[in-house]
Order: structure tokens, then C-alpha cells, then sequence
């Protein structure tokens, strides 16, 4: 899986005019599922990212989790993670099919939540307007084959 996290002071993604989620702080994580990933990837990423200390203490360092700081996830799917960029117009063979990918993307999402956060959410193959305040910023790419 490929996920990109970034600190948000607020996201949301709108589909069609209509807001299907919205967030304040926390994390806008765009995630890519790839063919070789199961439910015990998605399981392993999704406790890195609530686990991820990223956001500033009172010492100004980044050493507080999400918990911590009381944020929520928006997460959106992004199979363009996949993109083979070896031409100008890229590929994406690399990225699951639905039949895959949906369920890890929810498989994700529902750990999240287990662990006790809000979590939004796009719509799976949607067009969608993503819009986000970065805080910092502060991005973190996470690659579970590398």
C-alpha cells in the first residue's frame, strides 16, 4: 500500500457539489492499494498512521500523536499512487482492482476507527474535490513495499 499523510488544520472532499466528508485537524491521507497487498497490510499501515507522532508539543517538537491532539482522518482513494511515470502519459497497472482494493480501503478505515478516531471518507472511483489547510506542512509518504 502507498499512503500519503499529510497535517491538516482542516480537509474535505467534495463529490458531485455536495461535501461527502470533512474533518478539522488530523491527517488527509490519499491511499493506493497495490496487488500484492492483503488485510494484514492495510491492518499494519493503518496502526502507523494513528500511531504517527507528527504534531508539536509544548516544547515545539513533533511528539504528539493523533490521539493526543484529538484530530480525525479523512481518507481518499488515490490508485494514481501507482502511476508508471517511464512515459509521459502514465500508466497504472500497478494499482489494484476494485475487486481488491475496496475492501483493504475499508479494511483501513474500520482500523482506524477501532482505534477510537473519526474517520471520513471519499467515495471509491469518484471524481473528487479535495481541499486542505496544510499544517506546517508536514507530509509523510509511507510505502509498504519499500
Amino acid at each position: 500500500m502507498r499512503a500519503v499523510l499529510t497535517r491538516v488544520r482542516s480537509a474535505s472532499v467534495t463529490i458531485d457539489g455536495k461535501v461527502n466528508g470533512a474533518i478539522g485537524r488530523g491527517y488527509l491521507v490519499l491511499l493506493g492499494v497495490g496487488h500484492n497487498d492483503t488485510e494484514e497490510t492495510a491492518l499494519k499501515l493503518a496502526d502507523k498512521v494513528c500511531n504517527l507522532r507528527i504534531f508539536r508539543d509544548e516544547n515545539d517538537k513533533m511528539n504528539l500523536n493523533l490521539e493526543q491532539v484529538g484530530g480525525s482522518i479523512l481518507v481518499i482513494s488515490q490508485f494514481t499512487l501507482y502511476a508508471d511515470t517511464s512515459s509521459r502519459r502514465p500508466g497504472f497497472t500497478g494499482a489494484a482492482k476494485p475487486d481488491l482494493a475496496i475492501p483493504l480501503y475499508e479494511a483501513f478505515m474500520a482500523r482506524c476507527r477501532e482505534r477510537g478516531f473519526t474517520v471520513e471518507h471519499g467515495e471509491f472511483g469518484a471524481d473528487m474535490l479535495v481541499t486542505s489547510e496544510n499544517e506546517g506542512p508536514v507530509t509523510i509518504i509511507f510505502d509498504t513495499e519499500a
